[in-house]
């Protein structure tokens, strides 16, 4: 039966999100049943793609992605794909009518990590930045106003900066890997290999200002979405917080994180505010 292969598909998006992010699963669980379901099969599609380019160092990993991206195409054409992950993608991009140009800017995104090192430019870095964040950002906001383009209007720009914020903190956080394993530097006009407060100071300032405007933006977001997106925002806040108050050189050296008990504080916190129209 297609309806239950439709089941297991959407459970394998589920299991995806909850194997490779305790963070993103988190807040998640916290949106409305009604919207919840189609955040995990985005969330399992993008990161299958990112597991590619960034993991998979014993395998082509450049003929495994032309397959990912092809099988993604036919998925959407045909509305269906024996890969679970790319069935309940299409099933969400029908759902929500999901522009191509987000998705397709994605992988777009998602293949320079195949053959490009260093953003040199800021043009570089902001076009990369939109096309693995920023779209992202807008996919899971088409499903949060359940396809109202009004509202997609009014929110587009704040949650495209929300999407930057998160993916400036993670290149930030990730430093070290990025630099010493996968040989990458995003961040424009900045020597990694010798990070100083200086730059650190003017990466976290960007960071901050793309953070109050993704803020706004969540607060005029739909109840259904609110608490779960806030709850992201609370999250990565707090790992920023943390990076600002680690040395650079630290940072360079490891990679820094939120324990687990301040995510249930974080968590808390979180609700008390939504729940008394705090947002």
């Amino acid at each position: 039966m297609k309806s239950l292969f439709d089941t297991v598909s959407r459970d394998c998006s589920k299991l995806v999100t909850h194997s490779y992010s305790t963070s993103f699963s988190i807040a998640t669980k916290l949106l409305a049943p009604s919207i919840r379901q189609d955040i995990y099969n985005i969330y399992g599609f993008v990161r299958f793609a990112d597991e590619i380019v960034d993991t998979f160092h014993e395998y082509n990993k450049e003929e495994l992605f032309k397959n990912f991206k092809k099988d993604m195409y036919d998925a959407i054409e045909n509305k269906i794909s024996l890969n679970p992950i790319l069935n309940s993608f299409q099933e969400t991009v029908h759902k929500y009518n999901i522009d191509a140009h987000l998705y397709e800017s994605f992988m777009d995104s998602m293949e320079k990590d195949l053959y490009k090192s260093n953003y040199l430019t800021q043009e570089e870095y902001e076009a990369y930045i939109y096309g693995s964040a920023d779209v992202v950002g807008l996919m899971c906001l088409k499903v949060f106003v359940k396809g109202d383009l009004d509202a997609y209007g009014r929110l587009k720009q704040d949650a495209m900066r929300l999407g930057s914020a998160f993916q400036k903190v993670n290149f930030l956080r990730d430093l070290k890997a990025d630099n010493d394993i996968l040989d990458r530097s995003y961040f424009p006009n900045a020597n990694l290999n010798q990070l100083d407060e200086k730059t650190k100071h003017e990466i976290i300032s960007e960071i901050d200002a793309d953070f109050a405007a993704g803020l706004r933006g969540i607060s005029h977001l739909p109840v259904e979405a609110k608490l779960g997106v806030y709850t992201a925002y609370i999250y990565y806040s707090k790992l920023l917080q943390k990076l600002k108050n680690t040395p650079s050189l630290d940072i360079k050296n490891k990679r820094i994180r939120v324990p687990n008990y301040q995510k249930a504080s974080l968590l808390a916190k979180s609700y008390i505010s939504c729940r008394f129209n705090l947002v």
